[in-house]
């Protein structure tokens, strides 16, 4: 039986399944049976565009754990990609005398398998609950929030509405029945007008707050790099990619990427609750530009013939470029009390 033909299955026995629960589900199976990632799969993360961005978190991540006094900190990476990020970053870091545990949150096996190549002292976790509690974490999450599951509000004739999926006739459809207290809608947007659709990332918070309170209470950074924006705010940014193209979210369940961008607003609340000191949200270019891409560029670029020099600054331009990456994603950096300010942040108002 197919992922989709198991969704209409379960949503006709079971009833309408909220949109956060049939996005885990989807992903889940997605990130299970395929690699995703690089020029052959749907999509193209920053690692994989060019070293100069895991080299540049080595460093960040490197400069903060010197100037931390060289504690005995893990490495943690959160969906870790194809592992590209992570021995790039480990290999700057070794430079600078850091070579920790490496620790990567990773359910999928088949994701496992080049993972494991790339960074094979890697301990792999299904879950952050399992991190390491007896030392200091530096932890980085590229492109990981953006694919947790998301709820949808709805602005119906009679209020605010839960989103679900549910299977009229045998076929899958969003419907909107379910009313939701206001609570749940934040102040400004709950008069919204009929139609309006509002996404809240409940289960990115949660994640956020949970790394939040582990490494105040151990000691450590987090780094969190995904496109998003700082809401509230109303409309719709989930989306799929399938075949490396755009695709209806609905004909793409369990088959493509589903994500949505990321409430860094939200993000920035949940960590000040969880009790760490916050810094960001920062354009990626900015964040990028403050740590010395340029310089890295040019020394990647020295010697080198035309056409190679061409291709790395092009690369640079689609980490930094305000109508590419630079501009699109987003960086928030969470430190624990006592622990030194991040590289990055405060020469460009962060």
């Amino acid at each position: 039986m197919s992922f989709r033909d198991g969704l209409l299955d379960r949503i006709a026995r079971e009833g309408p399944m909220p949109l956060a629960r049939a996005m885990a589900l989807a992903n889940a199976h997605y990130y299970a049976t395929r690699e995703p990632f690089g020029a052959t799969g749907d999509f193209v993360t920053a690692p994989e565009v060019s070293q100069m961005f895991g080299e540049l978190l080595g460093a960040w991540a490197a400069d903060l754990w010197l100037r931390a006094a060289r504690p005995q900190a893990a490495f943690v990476e959160l969906g870790p990609g194809r592992g590209t990020l992570a021995a790039d970053l480990l290999r700057v870091a070794a430079r600078a005398g850091w070579e920790p545990q490496v620790h990567f949150v990773e359910r999928s096996p088949r994701l496992r398998v080049p993972q494991k190549a790339a960074v094979p002292q890697a301990v792999f976790h299904d879950a952050p609950d399992t991190l390491p509690q007896d030392r200091p974490l530096l932890l980085v999450a590229n492109e990981f929030l953006d694919a947790l599951p998301l709820t949808q509000f709805v602005r119906t004739g009679i209020g605010w509405a839960l989103r679900t999926l549910a299977a009229p006739g045998g076929r899958l459809a969003f419907e909107a029945v379910e009313p939701v207290r206001l609570a749940l809608i934040p102040d400004s947007l709950r008069h919204a007008p009929e139609g309006a659709i509002l996404e809240r990332g409940f289960a990115a918070g949660a994640l956020v707050a949970a790394i939040g309170r582990r490494i105040a209470r151990q000691g450590g950074a987090a780094l969190f790099i995904d496109y998003g924006y700082e809401g509230p705010a109303l409309g719709e940014t989930l989306q799929a990619l399938k075949g490396g193209e755009p695709a209806p979210v609905l004909e793409a369940l369990g088959e493509g990427d589903l994500s949505a961008h990321v409430d860094f607003a939200a993000m920035r609340e949940a960590a000040v609750r969880a009790g760490v000191r916050v810094f960001g949200p920062v354009p990626q270019g900015a964040f990028l530009v403050a740590l010395g891409l340029a310089h890295r560029s040019a020394r990647l670029k020295a010697g080198k013939p035309g056409e190679v020099r061409a291709r790395i600054a092009a690369e640079a331009a689609r980490l930094a470029g305000a109508g590419a990456m630079g501009g699109l994603f987003r960086v928030l950096a969470l430190t624990a009390p006592g622990w030194p300010e991040p590289a990055g942040f405060s020469r460009i108002g962060g």
